[in-house]
């Protein structure tokens, strides 16, 4: 019996290292070696590994509900969890529907907005837009918006339904026409939707940085105008903010940086510091009330067994706890700041927003090259094609952070 691990070619790469122990930034192996976990365990664990403070809240609440029925049950915690979101979401996002992990809580914003719309009696809006190169997760919706071009997907695509991609306007140090390329994108866009815009029912997108795609960053003016022009046309807006809420791009969530926002909003990874799977859709007032009937096929008909789980909810109004105080807020712009100050020479499109850091090498091989002698000297990355990335947990200290970058810079291939 084995072990088949994610996004992995099996015959190629060599066996999986043995962890027993994680503590704050590092990971502890079997053989004795400590690595410095610098991209979060895929961008999850914002306070470290092993947090002392959610590691108990989850053994109280373990000890007194560990799992009810979400349908004719609720409990503490989730309520506890909303009321504590609802301090830092627009008011008008007020209505949480609770699933397992990020492409399921993308699934079911999918399914809200197709379903709004045939509620209210326009069923013919049934296309999806998205960003070029979208990653939102791996079920078959969550595939769909990400495009049939997706370098994740390809396997799947005959299945998908069907999409529109926007061209994404790339934001980088050094940049040049970055007005100019947005407004032909937005004239594009704008042409588009003047055809078919009656039969769009949502515009999905990652707010200011798609991740799996390599940390490709647009402008918050860019967004604001790509939101304003597909509402034009009566669209619903999908922020995908799995990947970057929970001050990832330096604010609580990305769209906070935006003046426009969201219809419905997908949160998960860091929501629980890590610790347990757990995600939430969240809709606006106007949406939910389209759900509202004497008939129950105009219910939302979608659940999960594990849906809100207690102990998940607990360690996330933990996370959440720890997230708010000054102290992590005051290490996650030392952060920010130290990748803005700190120049890394001979690398392109250098990129930073919030605690995320990222830059290109001239192939996938000379990435993958960098990051394995950064793994030999206990660093722990992984290269999304040619670029190379940091997105370290907040409780990572400047003198850590300072030799990281230092090891990067003597382990460049030199020129």
């Amino acid at each position: 019996m084995n072990i088949w691990r994610p996004f992995t070619q099996e015959k190629t790469v060599p066996p999986a290292i043995k962890v027993t122990k994680g503590d704050g930034l590092y990971l502890y192996t079997e053989d004795g070696r400590k690595f410095a976990d610098m991209i979060s365990s895929w961008w999850v664990n914002i306070h470290g590994h092993a947090n002392k403070e959610i590691a108990e809240a989850i053994a109280k609440q373990a000890t007194t509900l560990e799992q009810v029925i979400f349908t004719a049950f609720c409990h503490q915690p989730a309520e506890d969890l909303v009321k504590k979101l609802q301090t830092v979401l627009p008011k008008n996002l007020n209505q949480c529907f609770f699933s397992d992990n990020g492409s399921t809580a993308v699934e079911v914003a999918l399914k809200i907005a197709y379903q709004f719309f045939k509620n209210t009696g326009h069923p013919q809006r049934k296309i999806y837009l998205h960003l070029e190169g979208s990653y939102h997760g791996d079920t078959f919706g969550a595939m769909s918006v990400s495009g049939k071009n997706s370098m994740y997907h390809f396997n799947f695509s005959d299945f998908f339904f069907d999409t529109l991609s926007i061209k994404v306007p790339e934001y980088y140090e050094g940049v040049e026409n970055i007005e100019e390329q947005e407004d032909e994108i937005l004239k594009n866009v704008e042409k588009q939707l003047e055809e078919v815009g009656e039969q769009v029912c949502a515009f999905i997108v990652e707010p200011l940085l798609q991740g799996a795609r390599g940390m490709i960053v647009h402008r918050p003016e860019f967004l604001d105008r790509l939101v304003k022009t597909v509402r034009k046309f009566g669209i619903l807006v999908i922020f995908d903010e799995v990947m970057t809420g929970f001050y990832r791009t330096g604010r609580f969530f990305a769209m906070d940086y935006c003046k426009e926002k969201a219809d419905l909003v997908c949160i998960s990874k860091a929501l629980t510091g890590g610790f347990m799977p757990l995600s939430i859709t969240i809709a606006t007032e106007k949406i939910y009330e389209a759900f509202l009937d004497d008939d129950f096929r105009k219910a939302l008909i979608h659940g999960h067994s594990y849906t809100g789980n207690p102990i998940a909810c607990a360690a996330a109004c933990k996370s959440f706890e720890i997230l708010m105080r000054e102290k992590t807020i005051a290490h996650i712009k030392e952060i920010e700041a130290f990748h803005k100050n700190n120049v890394i020479e001979g690398v392109k499109k250098r990129r930073s927003l919030g605690v995320m850091t990222a830059f290109d090498l001239p192939s996938a091989q000379e990435a993958n090259e960098l990051v394995a002698k950064l793994f030999e000297k206990g660093i722990f990355m992984r290269p999304l094609g040619k670029t190379v990335y940091l997105l370290p947990p907040y409780c990572i200290s400047r003198d850590e952070l300072a030799q990281v970058y230092e090891t990067i810079k003597q382990s460049l291939p030199r020129k």
